[in-house]
Formats: C-alpha cells, sequence, structure tokens
C-alpha cells in the first residue's frame, strides 16, 4: 500500500460535511452543535501542527432553519433572501468552528472566520432549470401560497409534498482570494467559503448577489486551486469513494486516477446528490494542481488527512 504522509508545512484545505456540525438525526440545539463541532475541532487540530490550513464547511440544515423562521415570521418581520441567509450561516457556524478549534489546538494557533463571496455567472445554465432543493417539504397548498407570494419555484420531493429548489450555479472566482492567501500566509488557520460562498454576479461596475446555493465542494476545490494547496481533503459521513455504493458487490476505492473517476462518473456511478459533487471536486483540483486530493471519513480525519485512510485522488 502507498502511503502519502505529510511533510511539514503544508498548505491543506480541509472540506467538512455536514455531519461535522449537525448528525442527521438531531435538531441542531446550541449544545448539540457545540458538541459536534469540539469533537470535529479535537480531530481537526491532530492533523494541523505547522501546516497552512484552510477550513470550509457545509451550511444546508442551518440555512433551511433560517429560511423557515422566516417564513414563521413573515407578518412581524420581512423574509431575507438567501444570500443574507448564507452569510448568516457563515458568522453563525464560522464563530462556533472558530472558538472550538482555538480551545483544542490551546491557543497556539489564531483561527478566523472570514465572510467569503464567489462570483458566478449571470447566464449559467441553472438558473433556468433550478434544481438544488432549500428548506423544508411542505404540502401542495402551502408551495403555491408560498410561490404566489415570494415567486418561489417548488418541485415534488421523492419522500412525497414539494420543496423549494433555486439554481447552482459553477462557482468562478473566490474574491476574497487575495486575503485568505495573506492570513494563510502569515500563520493564521481560515475558515472560508462556507456553505460555498455567497453567490455574487457582476452587472457593470456593482457585484448583484442572486437567489443561488453554491456546492460546497466545487467551490472548495476552487479555493484550493486558487490557493495552491498541496492537499484538499474531503471529509464526510462514509471511509471512502465506492463503486456499487449500497450493494452487496460494493468497492471500496483506496486509490484511484482521475481519469478512472471520470470514466465512472460519466457512468452514474455517483449520484449528484450525495458523492458526485464530492468526485468532481477532487479531480478538478487533481488535474489542475498535480496533487493529491483526499476523501473520507470524518471519524478518521487525522488519518484521512495524513493519506492513510480514504480514498485517494491523484493525476494520472
Amino acid at each position: 500500500m502507498i502511503l502519502y504522509p505529510l511533510r511539514c508545512p503544508m498548505r491543506i484545505v480541509v472540506a467538512l460535511g455536514g455531519n461535522a456540525l449537525q448528525k442527521p438525526n438531531e435538531k441542531g440545539t446550541p449544545s448539540q452543535l457545540w458538541d459536534n463541532v469540539r469533537r470535529t475541532a479535537r480531530l481537526l487540530a491532530a492533523s494541523i501542527g505547522d501546516n497552512e490550513v484552510v477550513i470550509t464547511h457545509g451550511n444546508g440544515p442551518q440555512v433551511g432553519q433560517l429560511l423557515e423562521s422566516m417564513i414563521m415570521a413573515a407578518d412581524i418581520y420581512p423574509v431575507q433572501t438567501i444570500d443574507i441567509a448564507d452569510a448568516m450561516t457563515q458568522g453563525w457556524l464560522g464563530y462556533l468552528i472558530q472558538t472550538a478549534l482555538e480551545e483544542a489546538l490551546g491557543f497556539r494557533r489564531r483561527v478566523l472566520a472570514l465572510i467569503t463571496r464567489v462570483l458566478v455567472d449571470a447566464k449559467d445554465p441553472s438558473f433556468l432549470n433550478p434544481s438544488k432543493p432549500v428548506g423544508r417539504i411542505v404540502s401542495q397548498g402551502e408551495a403555491e401560497e408560498l410561490s404566489k407570494r415570494y415567486g418561489w419555484k417548488f418541485e415534488r420531493d421523492p419522500r412525497g409534498g414539494y420543496r423549494r429548489v433555486v439554481p447552482s450555479p459553477e462557482p468562478l472566482e473566490i474574491l476574497e482570494l487575495p486575503i485568505i492567501e495573506r492570513l494563510v500566509r502569515d500563520g493564521t488557520v481560515v475558515i472560508a467559503v462556507g456553505g460555498g460562498g455567497i453567490p455574487l454576479v457582476r452587472q457593470g461596475d456593482r457585484l448583484t448577489p442572486v437567489e443561488a446555493v453554491i456546492d460546497k465542494d466545487l467551490a472548495s476545490a476552487l479555493l484550493a486551486i486558487g490557493l495552491r494547496a498541496d492537499r484538499f481533503v474531503i471529509l464526510t459521513d462514509v471511509e471512502g469513494v465506492a463503486i456499487n455504493y449500497g450493494r452487496q458487490d460494493q468497492r471500496w476505492l483506496r486509490e484511484v486516477t482521475t481519469e478512472e473517476l471520470k470514466v465512472l462518473y460519466a457512468k452514474g456511478e455517483f449520484p449528484p446528490g450525495s458523492m458526485g459533487p464530492k468526485v468532481l471536486a477532487a479531480v478538478r483540483f487533481a488535474e489542475a494542481t498535480g496533487n493529491l486530493a483526499v476523501i473520507g471519513s470524518l471519524d478518521e480525519a487525522p488519518d484521512v488527512i495524513a493519506g492513510r485512510r480514504g480514498t485517494i485522488v491523484r493525476p494520472p
């Protein structure tokens, strides 16, 4: 078995999955969030050392919670747009990770959560075909009422009922990249691109927010490429990338080239709502930089970051 140990110092971008913040069976109470984030911070602290590190994270459940709270209070307070909810969750979750990670590091390193904006194309095809679900499942009548009131689009959910869908455009540029670069170079552990970043489009000399959700893993890969990271790590709730996942002939991939993964991706091996974006993000990073990407379990974070566990994705 080939190992890819960390050399120090190394520049690493770590993308945290949703299980780092809130588990599927949890409501997301403050105590649950703190417990989960502190556990995650301890796992990350075991690997940071003197490395230059940037951490990204998702925000799906939390954005859904905020949007739902706004709807419930719509007769009292105005409902805010998704970009504002994204900014709110970047501050909310960034604060938790920042505090817990500084504690886990024994306050030997400074950690900073940075509100991050991401440029997208106003002509991205996803704006014509919104497909990213957000918020909770509602009845047909409620969907019709919300659509009439706010102009939202709803699609039938496979589990029953209806769910709001929004565009998910390709991330093109991390607007805070130069700032992140300087902070990392100075030794700060940076938390950035929370929830995929706040999506904006250029309109003349203005940056205009759009009602959209950028995929967190693709935005993280773009950040890792821009930072010229030595390693890009995606931590999730499974041990790596598998062929025939969930079937009797399931097979975990220990090491795979980007060419091999692209063939499997084209065959529909990786679902778009789960492993698909992670595989695509790892492929983009490895091909753009010539460096390794690793996909693995949060529970095994130190070993995944070091290349001892998970699926290693490398250029051909």
